[in-house]
């Protein structure tokens, strides 16, 4: 199945004429995955399209449908065209324009294309059989149409013959193009078919289809192939081929490769031939005589002259013979966006389309090099995806970390406020990838330049720092426009991603890819409306690149202009500052000239003479002296490395003069010489810049050097400490920029000749810091072998230390005395006193590198540890540091490079280390080094399946007595004396965390996470909150609090200084404590308490009343700190707890609670103005006498002003109010008021299944992961509205348990999206496809509903909110995607409206009734709809500033329809809103004058489904039926008084349960439809069928059986089904249903039964029966019926004659399946059912026992039999008899897990056995040792086992919902997620290369790999 049309396009589908610099984007999202173009542009109806002439619509018997029909004596008579209007164009953009017509027979056609280029030329492409020969002019190709009757003689042109076959026309136009005229494709402009022909359909697409292939063979084939889609498609009669009956022709060919070749195939008579041709032909073409001994295609090439070909017997299936044109030296220029991705089979010389079913000779040969291409593509796109998530955040506005955290983590984090905490203060730092780009504002105020990912903004005099913050990798070049409006910032990371800023508001206005791979620089025109650019593509060839700026101005994209690929070196690009359309570059020997002029970019080299081998680093244009003076002739400045400034006339081209700067010593002198001009050896210039007034130059020598302009002798001269990297003159001329290599940026200032340095910086990354609170100093060490030290108020550098042989590793401040010390790599400990600058002692032991340094707080020792595992102790509290002693062996030598591998008390007692091992972190006395408490991190976690290495370790405040530890995947914080886990904290971030730091409160943990700052907070016990802070653009090696905890330190690629804001907290006794403690104070109480002596701010939203039936809540945004990144982990973004720790959080939203009075009159309305202009009084309005107390909320939280005006027509639901009142409790009231009802009127509510949730998950790193999820069986039909289907893109995506299933329809590839904790209820797309919103219900755990937001390109989850109390009912996008809508059901009642911008809750209102649908108005976007119990409430959204004004209007069902409760809803044409009830009637709105105007019986159960486009109206009901109706005619008879006989019914479906989801195309022609049965339904209302595309068991599955050759699998259901499915397409195949009764176990006859085609099925059930069913013949063979009881365990014998089932009262009956008869019953487990029987072959006499049978039975009494058994001579021995004890407690819990056994396919001595009992763990039993060989743990009672026949492995699932796969060999275990109930089922397939787990209805089919 396959999607089509667009659902939405270009205005009237056609855009503009183009202008010569007009863009056109390329592919959009309507045009994909494929476009009908009759369709989009209405042919039928002519406005859009123009016809001539006689052109009819017929039917065509062979397409069995209608066509056009195009006839005309002369051919341009008759014609469609498209557009209709020439100077339109219909903007076309796809790859593929695919023209399925059939030429007149005895006639002949013309088919004209106008295509544009991306230059904006028009090229008309024709296609006819009037042509005789190709012909190319610059603007028309022609091409020869040939039929193969015709090929006699010269004359290859001509008519049509008899018996022409219908053509799939299929043309590459962008490789027409470049094939022919070296032009790049832009898109198709118009089209115009001429008579004489029939035509079905044009499409366009991106994608290659093949015609011929079937969704089955696509999916078998080893190549991709891509099917067309069903529209497309041509019928093709069962049994036969479509070649024998189509002719399929792809224009160029694949093998067109060099222009000369031919390829040519035979053909059926009829088949086209289509191709450019030669224009001498001496001899005729034998195009169907075959070659008796060629079995490949011939490719022969012509002479100059003449040009004959041959033709090869190549097997039926090659149709259509392809002639390539002329040029014979050029090969075919292959462009780098033109890769194709269809697979291809190549032939000898030519790669031939799959299009062509070729021989088998041909066949074997497959092309190898697209799918290498393919791929390549693929990873340009996911980056462009993956920078683009995190581009469109605002500067000022929260972000979310883009990693995933598991499901458990995330579900049970709280937020904690404010948010955000920490804000980017300032940055030490400049450069990263380059030092060369730094700019000056226009003003000269300021400076801008890169610090790695981050740029900056400085304010010269006062130093204030702005940030731009977006980038994701360091930035390579910057370029600011002349007006400072504009910045464009490059990223070094190819591929290369560029940014467009607003400078003034630092808010990021474009993000797009550069067609360059690495960006070497930028350059703006002085009005900012071209940007230039040049760099490097992949294979390393320069490119220069002109975009314009002007449309994102206007809200649009970057446009390209210009692109050009030069051999020439580019080292420095400028355009003009007089003229934007002019440009200058330099490089190595070449200086040249550029203009872009027609959308062309052109250069022309300069003339430079004896000066053309010079190496150019830099140019400059000379400034006018007037700025007001328009200024053409500015000279030219160019400098190079040899030291030459050439002076360049740029009009003439031509150098002017030509000076060498020479050394600054003479060789003859040891004194400085005047600088001077002259001919020698010169000094490196890298840099320069023009002022009028003078010319600034930079050399590698470290000296900047200001010149007059005429060269004459040197103005000023500032030496630097490195090489001059870029200079820059500010625009006043008075001051001049300069930086260096070596991280130095500063400038001099010319009128009082002082430099001023304003950043330096490290040059590589930092490793570790150090803060002495005392100096306010701070001192980092790095990797380019520095000690700096820094001043923390200024953020200057104070001290430089330098050791170039020896690099520091580690470093700490005394905290008494101004001295520091150093760790470094050659394992000395230096201590260097800061007063005298000089090293005071120097400790050198036989250690190694200096891994970790830590000093008491008193200063009395210090402690060092090497590489090597050796700790030292320094006696350090005399200004002569010495060493007491050296431990030998204690810390560990191969840890994890960290900061805080050691980790002092601070109470100076304790000294905390990593070591001995990875695995062990020891405390030791901090004086004698006595051991105290040693802890092996990897026995803390039992279910852990790799072993935890400790990384860093950190003290908490004495009071607390606790010892952080990081490991390789969380944060365990454990007791220092006892050494036992307090909780654990599961990082985010999959790395290890190399430093944290806990604050002097211990109320909040830093945490370097990767490249981000996590914050946590600490304090909350129960599910901590964090926040992740991104900005770093390399892993944050050090993170700390300073001593004041107003800021943070974090330390990586350069050193980041975070302002902290931490809230002041509240103590026990505070008068807000105290309020909330008492038992409910009235309001002024609340008032004062919390308004009063304090005077701060309240800090938690007031608790409603449980009284009011309607509450209103408005979250308005937090105000966020300038220019920080924040993220939060958080569930929840409004309020989670009312307990005393919740109501310390920050500020929530406002509750307005109502009262209950006897009033009911009065009015109330929402400030900001009317609906609709008009504030009339109203008698229906409630609300008298409401007040907001705005003492009790902050100002930016006072969302609702209620006021004595009311709206025309507005009123709310009718209840008792009278007053708003606040009561604080511990208890919220939300959740109190948040009951269920007790009954419901509609189906449309998602109910939940009880679930249990896993405490305990081993998870592996995915490369290790031996199990990876292939796929799902199955589709949620508990949920609602849980299918999205967008025919435009193809994306389609379904819910299955807690799983996010995303399938692609063509070739049924899956991906899987993880993160929910329950089964999700509903799905939601925006209307751009590019954002998915799902939700699921409230664990056991979490207090909230959890909805994730997720990324559709990416997969990815960006957002988690949270809001809802039981069940989220449904997710509505608004139609600009601004606004999302949460619906809860009948028991949470809340209506939530979200920005999608931030996320943030805006609004929620707390329902009187269950409301059982929401929807937007596509027409307004502040305007959605509610139906629920007799009426229709309609909201407006008002939105002031940050504030959102709600205004609510409530029409109630006229009785005259009778409808009980509204359960659906949908939007028609403009003004209409169609409903449906729970009666079957659907009631039409006219939502403009506010009455309902019609309403008819649709159904006789109730509607739940409604969805409308144009004139069809579709509904779905809760018995199954899907109806189309028409309601065309409605919007025309509302003012006339429409009848239920307006309306008619054009189709009817029966579907298998009631309608719970559906989408539809814009013609409502077809579609998708999910029932409550599980089943996904593909529905064409044209065709009048029903195809399942996605089934499953819509109740509990049971049992999965395999059949002995893995070809297919079974799967028994309580639903009473027995399902048959291809393991390798994973389809359904076949079915049995017992109506009924339920199937409680099933099992495959062996391989020994019989021949394959004999398999069978023995499924048993829920009475007594036990069935045998046929899989080759699909009946039932035999009806048994051995029980009384349900039966729940059967299996064959290995011979597959006799069968064993066992039931629920502990009987096993034997009975042989050729009579039907029972023969035996064993009784040995009566009273307990039986959960397990498994037969295995054994030899005779094995174990003691005869037989050839070996048998096992599990019972649910804990007992295992196992037996040896000879069914032929009715044999039967007991071998052993287990019995497992269970604890008497266990007995009182309620259900009890299952008792399972099963033989050990490694060892058929061992048998494993899972249950209840003492211990939690997997037993091992040897049937010849007769005891218990191994106890393996596991953390929860096991309720499915599976072992692997094909590796040591077995499958353990658990209630927790948590599914193990344990390696026996080696011990380990891995842990898996994904299932939503308990994983009841696991079998592994015979091969043991997948494994199937169950879970209720849920299959996930796992891949094993390793083995």
């Amino acid at each position: 199945m396959a999607p089509h049309g667009p659902r939405a396009g270009p205005a009237e589908g056609l855009a503009p004429g183009l202008a010569p610099h007009t863009w056109l984007p390329r592919p959009s999202a309507w045009q994909q995955p494929f476009l009908n173009i009759f369709r989009h542009f209405r042919v039928d109806e002519w406005k859009r399209s123009a016809k001539e002439g006689d052109v009819a619509v017929v039917t065509d018997k062979t397409l069995k449908g209608t066509v056009y029909r195009i006839r005309a004596s002369i051919s341009t008579g008759s014609y469609i065209q498209l557009p209709r209007i020439s100077t339109q164009s219909l903007g076309l953009t796809g790859r593929y324009l695919y023209v399925l017509f059939r030429p007149l027979s005895s006639k002949h056609f013309v088919i004209h294309l106008d295509v544009s280029t991306e230059d904006s030329q028009v090229i008309r492409v024709s296609f006819s059989s009037l042509f005789k020969e190709f012909k190319s002019t610059a603007t028309w190709l022609q091409f020869p149409f040939v039929f193969e009757a015709r090929t006699s003689g010269r004359d290859l042109s001509g008519v049509a013959p008899a018996g022409t076959r219908w053509t799939f026309l299929q043309l590459n136009l962008p490789d027409i193009l470049l094939l022919y005229l070296n032009h790049s494709y832009s898109h198709l402009k118009s089209i115009r078919l001429c008579a004489s022909l029939l035509v079905r359909n044009l499409y366009t697409s991106d994608l290659c289809f093949d015609p011929a292939a079937s969704v089955t063979g696509a999916r078998q084939a080893k190549v991709p192939i891509i099917p067309v889609p069903r529209e497309m498609a041509f019928p093709v009669p069962k049994g036969e081929s479509w070649h024998d009956h189509y002719v399929h022709v792809r224009f160029p060919s694949d093998g067109m490769k060099v222009p000369s070749e031919l390829v040519q195939k035979t053909r059926p008579p009829g088949t086209g031939l289509l191709g450019p041709m030669p224009q001498l032909l001496p001899c005729p073409v034998a195009i169907s005589k075959p070659m008796q001994d060629s079995g490949s295609p011939t490719v022969q090439k012509p002479s100059p002259t003449a040009m004959s070909a041959s033709s090869s017997k190549t097997g039926p299936g090659c149709q259509e013979t392809l002639v390539s044109p002329q040029a014979l030296m050029a090969p075919r220029p292959l462009a780098e966006n033109s890769l194709s991705l269809q697979s291809s089979k190549s032939s000898v010389l030519g790669v031939l389309s799959v299009c062509s079913q070729l021989p088998a000779p041909c066949s074997e040969a497959t092309g190898v090099d697209v799918a290498a291409h393919s791929v390549h593509v693929s990873v340009h796109e996911s980056a462009l995806a993956l920078e683009d998530s995190s581009c469109r955040e605002h500067l000022g506005r929260q972000q979310r970390w883009q990693e995933a955290a598991s499901s458990k983590s995330l579900s049970q984090q709280r937020h904690f406020l404010p948010d955000p905490i920490l804000r980017l203060k300032r940055v030490i730092g400049f450069g990263g990838h380059s030092t060369k780009w730094v700019l000056w504002t226009k003003d000269g105020a300021a400076v801008i330049y890169p610090c790695h990912a981050v740029i900056i903004t400085l304010c010269i005099d006062t130093g204030e720092q702005r940030f731009f913050l977006g980038h994701t990798d360091k930035v390579s070049a910057l370029a600011l426009d002349g007006n400072n409006s504009l910045l464009a910032s490059a990223q070094a990371q190819p591929p290369c991603m560029m940014r467009l800023w607003d400078f003034q508001t630092r808010v990021c206005l474009s993000l797009f890819r550069s067609p360059m791979h690495i960006v070497i620089a930028l350059s703006f025109s002085d009005c900012g409306s071209l940007l230039c650019g040049v760099g490097k593509d992949r294979h390393g060839r320069t490119v220069v690149v002109a975009w314009g700026t002007g449309p994102v101005r206007l809200g649009g994209e970057v446009v390209i202009l210009a692109k050009v690929h030069t051999d020439f070196d580019v080292q420095a690009f400028r355009v003009a500052f007089f003229d934007g359309t002019r440009m200058a570059s330099c490089g190595q020997g070449s200086v040249r000239l550029w203009r872009l002029h027609g959308g062309v970019l052109r250069s022309c080299p300069v003339d430079l003479g004896e000066h053309r081998a010079l190496p150019f680093t830099d140019l400059a244009f000379e400034q006018a002296q007037d700025s007001c003076q328009e200024t053409s002739s500015g000279t030219l400045y160019v400098c190079s490395r040899s030291g030459h400034i050439l002076e360049i006339d740029h009009r003439r081209m031509a150098v002017q003069h030509a000076r060498c700067l020479l050394p600054t010593q003479a060789p003859s002198s040891p004194h400085l010489q005047k600088q001077t001009f002259g001919a020698g050896p010169g000094v490196t210039i890298s840099s320069l810049s023009i002022s009028p007034a003078m010319c600034a130059v930079g050399s590698e020598d470290g000296r900047l050097r200001l010149w007059p302009l005429d060269f004459s002798s040197v103005l000023l001269e500032a030496e630097h400490e490195g090489p001059i990297s870029s200079v820059c003159i500010s625009p006043n001329g008075l001051r001049v920029l300069s930086t260096t290599s070596t991280g130095h940026l500063g400038f001099l200032d010319i009128p009082s000749q002082e430099y001023s340095v304003l950043a330096r910086s490290h040059t590589a990354s930092v490793l570790a810091f150090s803060m002495d609170q005392t100096q306010g100093q701070l001192a980092t060490v790095s990797q380019d072998h520095t000690v700096r030290i820094w001043d923390l108020a200024t953020l200057q550098q104070l001290y430089d230390f330098t050791s170039l042989d020896d690099a520091p590793r580690a470093i700490t401040f005394h905290p008494i005395r101004p001295a520091f010390f150093c760790g470094f790599s050659s394992g000395a400990v230096r201590s260097f006193s800061l007063e005298a600058t000089e090293v005071m002692v120097e400790h050198m032991c036989p250690q190694g590198a200096i891994t970790g340094l830590a000093v008491t707080p008193d200063g009395t020792h210090l402690f060092s540890s090497c590489s090597r595992g050796n700790l030292a102790q320094y006696n350090c509290s005399g200004p002569q540091c010495c060493i007491l002693r050296v431990a030998a062996s204690m810390v560990c030598p191969d840890a994890h490079p960290s900061p805080n591998i050691l980790a002092v008390s601070r109470d100076s007692h304790l000294l905390a280390f990593v070591g001995p091992s990875k695995s062990t972190v020891t405390i030791v006395d901090s004086a004698s080094l006595d051991e105290l408490l040693r802890v092996d991190i990897s026995t803390l976690d039992q279910a852990s399946s790799c072993l935890d290495s400790a990384v860093a370790v950190c003290f908490s405040p004495a009071v607390l007595g606790h010892l952080l530890v990081s490991t390789t995947s969380k944060v365990m914080v454990l007791d220092a004396t006892s050494g036992h886990i307090i909780r654990e904290l599961c990082t985010v971030h999959p790395a290890a965390c190399p430093s944290l730091a806990l604050s002097e409160d211990a109320h909040f943990l830093l945490m370097a996470t990767g490249r981000a700052v996590t914050l946590w907070d600490y304090s909350t016990q129960a599910s901590p909150g964090s926040q992740v802070y991104i900005g770093h653009s390399e892993p944050v090696q050090a993170v700390a609090f300073t001593s004041d905890q107003q800021h943070v330190l974090s330390v990586g690629d350069a050193i980041f200084l975070w302002d902290a804001v931490i809230p002041r907290q509240t103590l026990p006794t505070s008068p807000l404590s105290v309020a909330l403690a008492s038992p409910g104070p009235g309001v002024g109480q609340l008032d004062d308490a919390v308004s009063g002596a304090s005077g701060l701010p309240r800090l938690q939203v007031p608790v409603p009343s449980q009284a009011s039936p309607l509450r209103l809540i408005h979250a308005g945004p937090l105000e966020g700190g300038d220019g920080t990144l924040s993220a939060s982990d958080e569930e929840e973004p409004c309020e989670k707890s009312h307990s005393p720790e919740g109501l310390r959080q920050a500020p929530g939203p406002l509750v307005l609670e109502e009262k209950e009075s006897g009033a009911r009159d009065g009015a109330w309305g929402a400030a900001g103005g009317s609906w609709g202009g008009e504030a009339r009084p109203s008698p229906g309005f409630i609300g008298h006498g409401l007040s907001v107390h705005s003492s009790c909320c902050p100002a930016q939280w006072r969302d609702f002003v209620y006021s004595g005006a009311s709206l025309k027509g507005y009123q709310v639901v009718p209840c008792h109010v009278a007053s708003f009142s606040f009561l604080p409790g511990a208890e919220s009231t939300r959740n109190r008021g948040a009951q269920p009802c007790t009954h419901l009127y509609s189906y449309k509510h998602f109910f939940a299944r009880h679930r249990t949730l896993a405490k305990s998950v081993a998870f592996s790193p995915a490369s290790d992961q031996q199990l990876h999820l292939k796929a799902v069986l199955g589709y949620s039909g508990s949920g609602r509205a849980n299918m999205v289907w967008r025919p435009d893109t193809g994306f389609f995506a379904y819910t299955c348990g807690c799983l996010v299933v995303v399938e692609d329809l063509h070739s049924g590839a899956q991906q899987h999206w993880f993160g929910h904790p329950e089964e999700i209820s509903t799905l939601a797309l925006s209307h751009n496809t590019q954002v998915l919103a799902s939700a699921s219900g409230r664990s056991s755990i979490a207090t909230h509903c959890q909805i994730r937001i997720w990324d559709v390109s990416e997969g990815l989850c960006h957002h988690l909110i949270s809001h809802h109390d039981t069940n989220v009912q449904a997710v509505a996008f608004s139609s600009d995607d601004r606004l999302l809508v949460t619906l809860g059901d009948y028991g949470d009642r809340t209506l939530a409206l979200w920005s999608t911008t931030t996320y943030h809750l805006l609004s929620s209102t707390r329902l009187p009734e269950p409301v059982h649908g929401v929807a937007f108005n596509p027409w307004e976007a502040d305007e959605l709809v509610c139906v629920g119990q007799h009426a229709v409430t309609f909201w407006l959204l008002q939105q002031h500033g940050a504030d959102i004004n709600l205004q609510v209007r409530q029409e109630s069902v006229p009785e005259a329809v009778g409808a009980d409760e509204l359960t659906s809803l949908c939007y028609g044409p403009l003004p209409l809103l169609y409903c449906g009830s729970s009666s079957g009637q659907v009631c039409v709105w006219d939502t403009r004058a506010g009455h309902c105007f019609l309403a008819w019986e649709a159904d006789d159960s109730e509607i739940g489904m409604l969805l409308c486009s144009g004139s069809r109206l579709v509904s779905g009901s809760s018995a199954g039926r899907l109806r189309l109706w028409a309601v065309g005619t409605l919007p025309e008879l509302r003012h006339k008084g429409a009848r239920s006989c307006s309306v008619f019914m054009e189709c009817e479906l029966s579907l298998d349960g009631a309608i719970v989801s559906a989408s539809f195309d814009d013609s409502m022609e077809m579609g998708v439809v999910g029932t409550m049965a599980s089943t996904l339904w593909y529905v064409s209302w044209v065709e009048g069928t029903s195809t399942r595309l996605v089934s499953g068991h819509w109740s509990k599955v049971n049992e999965v059986a395999f059949s002995p050759n893995e070809s297919h699998c079974a799967t028994c259901g309580e639903d009473g089904s027995v399902r048959v499915w291809s393991l390798a397409s994973l389809e359904l195949v076949i079915q049995f249903q017992v109506l009924n009764q339920s199937c409680l176990c099933l099992a495959w006859s062996p391989q020994s039964c019989g021949r394959p085609e004999q398999q069978r099925l023995a499924a048993g059930y829920s009475d007594g029966t036990l069935r045998l069913f046929s899989v080759s013949r699909t009946v039932m063979e035999l009806k048994m019926h051995p029980h009384l009881a349900a039966l729940t365990a059967v299996a064959f014998s290995t011979d597959g004659q006799t069968i064993l089932s066992g039931d629920k009262d502990g009987l096993v009956a034997v009975s042989h399946l050729c009579t039907g008869m029972t023969f035996r019953v064993v009784s040995d487990h009566r009273g307990a059912p039986i959960s397990t029987i498994q037969i295995t072959s054994k030899e005779h006499g094995d174990f003691g026992v005869e037989g050839t049978d070996l048998w096992l039975a599990a019972s649910g009494d804990q007992r295992v039999s196992i037996w040896g058994s000879d069914w032929l001579r009715n044999h039967c021995e007991l071998l052993d008899w287990l019995s497992f004890p269970m604890p008497a407690g266990l007995e009182t819990q309620g259900h009890l897990p299952p008792s399972l056994a099963a033989f050990c396919p490694w060892d058929r001595g061992l048998l494993v056995y899972v249950g209840p009992g003492g211990h939690k763990e997997v037993i091992v039993y040897s049937l010849h040792q007769k005891q218990v060989v191994e106890r393996i743990p596991v953390p929860f009672f096991a309720t499915s086992l599976s072992l692997s026949t094909g590796a040591c492995l077995m499958a353990l699932g658990f209630a927790e919902r948590v599914l193990r796969l344990v390696d026996c060999t080696s011990g380990t275990s891995q842990d898996f997620t994904g299932h939503g109930y308990t994983v009841h089922l696991c079998r592994f397939t015979p091969s043991a290369r997948q494994l199937f787990t169950v879970a209720h209805n849920e299959i996930l089919v796992w891949e094993v790999t390793g083995h």
